[in-house]
């Protein structure tokens, strides 16, 4: 009985401090009520039409899954992961290949088994990429993916758009770090409040 007490004691004081009449209600909201998830992933699709529409960027995903791709990067997803946000993990290679097309690089994207500068010579010597792919020991496949990483890292024809994102990504954290700060301010508040009230202060 002391414990309810106190628990209605807390709650009574949490709604009196934040104006909120449940405490998990603004836990839920982990990402703030400034930016939401859905109204990031709207501002970054805007971008991704942009894009798409100007042709920089051929992909069978839809803009709204680009921004989902992004906003799911960020949060640290890998590709399968992201595939499965997009409800189908046959999109993990597509995935995969726009989000280098993005320059959302991982450090496995430059792993590769030879000297990155011995594979940008051969790109250049003219021969095919059944030859390259023999002398360096790998697939023609894997040759094009490790390909496409070096070109998108060297390609600035996004840049500008890619900046546009990573501002809209910033907001989003800030938003979030600051919906925290309220929400622990008011609870810290609430829980110190109570203790001293447990303590005969009050």
């Amino acid at each position: 009985m002391a414990g309810d007490t106190r628990k209605q004691q807390l709650l009574e004081l949490f709604t009196t401090i934040t104006n909120k009449k449940t405490i998990v209600e603004p836990m839920r909201k982990v990402h703030g009520t400034l930016r939401d998830r859905d109204a990031v992933e709207r501002e970054i699709a805007l971008i991704m039409r942009e894009i798409l529409d100007r042709g920089y960027f051929k992909t069978k995903l839809a803009p709204r899954q680009l921004a989902k791709l992004v906003v799911a990067y960020y949060d640290g997803k890998n590709d399968t992961e992201i595939a499965r946000a997009l409800d189908d993990e046959k999109l993990s290679k597509t995935v995969a290949r726009a989000r280098v097309r993005l320059k959302l690089f991982r450090e496995l994207d430059f792993k590769m088994p030879f000297d990155q500068e011995v594979m940008t010579e051969l790109l250049e010597s003219g021969k095919t990429m059944k030859e390259i792919s023999e002398e360096l020991d790998i697939s023609p496949s894997t040759l094009r993916e490790y390909r496409h990483v070096i070109e998108q890292q060297k390609d600035t024809t996004l840049d500008p758009f890619l900046e546009r994102i990573r501002d809209v990504m910033e907001d989003r954290d800030l938003s979030e770090i600051m919906t925290r700060g309220v929400v622990n301010d008011g609870l810290s508040e609430a829980i110190d409040i109570t203790e001293a009230i447990d303590m005969g202060e009050f």
